[in-house]
């Protein structure tokens, strides 16, 4: 008898205690989500290769985050990010067609590569060159593939 007493004791206080917490926490609601920033999401990662499109061994490659400041592991994102922005995230921008001059005529191909999402919309974009030489010609001094 004495060891029912004291379980029903037990349980009682245990009851008491949890149901004091809950009503002293009040009902938990669940809140609709908020967004974590006021800037879009802008996450980069962008790569240099060796080899054809279908079969690339990365050389480089950098990480870009543009939102809500310029960062990453690119070695100038502040300038980066403000060349993207004057071209509105469209890579192709950034590659000029241009005589490869005193490039050359190696087949050592290059493929840049950018994944990731810019301004919160998804981004895959890839170019390819003959070598190294005419990369740097079509790129002219952008920093966004300088590193």
């Amino acid at each position: 008898m004495r060891y029912n007493l004291g379980r029903f004791c037990v349980i009682a206080t245990v009851s008491t205690l949890v149901l004091s917490g809950t009503a002293a926490m009040g009902v938990a609601q669940s809140r609709p989500a908020q967004p974590t920033s006021l800037y879009a999401p802008s996450a980069l990662v962008l790569s240099v290769g060796k080899g054809s499109a279908d079969e690339v061994t990365v050389q480089r490659a950098v990480t870009l985050s543009c939102a809500p400041r310029p960062q990453g592991t690119h070695p100038a994102p502040a300038a980066a990010c403000s060349e993207l922005r004057a071209v509105n995230g469209e890579f192709a921008r950034l590659t000029t067609p241009r005589s490869p001059g005193k490039c050359t005529r190696q087949w050592d191909p290059v493929v840049l590569d950018v994944t990731g999402v810019w301004q919160g919309r998804s981004v895959s974009w890839s170019a390819g060159f003959g070598n190294a030489c005419e990369m740097q010609a079509s790129l002219g001094e952008g920093p966004v593939f300088a590193f």
